[in-house]
């Protein structure tokens, strides 16, 4: 049995269920219990907290977690980083009211005053910056801290900005980047290797297919090779003989979302025809 401590609320439980969905391990749960179920009778979900969720695999209550990478590094627990899930990402930041005067770390004065839900993390790039700050841990709210005179400057999450800016506060350097981790305990991925690895295949494939479309279209036999040329699959398109009375070919490639538009337009001039373009699951390399 594998056990995979997920994000029981927050900006990552949706994110994580929907990946695991999609890789094929469905959860069986209403969200409202501590355990559950999913499709592979093998795997269990326990849903928790996602700051608590470094110590449970760490200790070994869970073999394998989701939760962000700003909470590992600042958890400090010893897990190994299986794999970047690509989602839930931001940046740590620190910030510092408009009319400050500060742009840079080095311009804080000795002793200033440093709200942040993440103290250990702060202190550390601090410390590396030889730069001496009083940090205060908060448990949420960090952007009023310097209005209501609890700290100067802030160290804290941001995606868009929307938030400091509505605070009027603006961003003096990135402290740390962020995004969903797969982590697991280290005497389990030795142990379980086999599951493990299935495990990270399956998320990998859902990862790969991610922003890709699967183009398909049939091209007549004397512009088959000019159709070829263009296109820009995985490993080259694939090309398959069409039975019909005019000589024709079907042509397939998985394509980036960014790149369909433009190659749309450019086999259609050529003279392809009937072109499909059909989202994509799962890429298994």
């Amino acid at each position: 049995m594998i056990k995979i401590a997920v994000p029981n609320k927050g900006r990552l439980h949706e994110p994580a269920i929907q990946l695991m969905n999609r890789a094929g391990i469905a959860v069986l749960s209403d969200g409202r219990r501590l355990f559950a179920g999913t499709s592979d009778p093998e795997i269990q979900v326990l849903l928790v907290r996602a700051i608590d969720i470094p110590e449970l695999v760490a200790e070994g209550v869970a073999d394998l977690g989701i939760t962000g990478y700003d909470v590992v590094v600042e958890s400090g627990y010893p897990v190994e980083l299986l794999l970047n899930l690509d989602f839930g990402k931001a940046r740590l930041v620190l910030a510092v009211p408009e009319n400050s005067g500060i742009s840079r770390v080095e311009d804080l004065p000795q002793g200033t005053r440093v709200a942040t839900e993440f103290p250990n993390i702060s202190k550390n790039f601090f410390r590396k910056r030889g730069v001496e700050v009083r940090v205060v841990p908060l448990s949420g709210a960090c952007e009023i801290a310097p209005h209501i005179g609890l700290a100067e400057t802030i160290v804290d999450l941001v995606s868009t900005g929307t938030s400091l800016k509505m605070n009027k506060l603006v961003e003096v350097e990135t402290v740390l980047e962020t995004s969903a981790y797969l982590i697991g305990n280290r005497e389990a991925v030795r142990e379980k290797q086999e599951k493990v690895e299935e495990i990270v295949t399956a998320f990998s494939s859902v990862l790969a297919a991610k922003r890709k479309k699967l183009v398909m279209m049939n091209v007549p036999k004397d512009v088959l090779e000019d159709v070829k040329k263009v296109m820009p699959g995985m490993a080259g398109p694939t090309v398959a003989e069409v039975a019909s009375e005019e000589p024709m070919y079907a042509v397939n490639a998985v394509v980036e979302e960014s790149e369909v538009y433009s190659l749309i337009n450019r086999v259609k001039k050529l003279g392809a025809r009937d072109i499909l373009v059909l989202p994509i699951e799962r890429i298994i390399e």
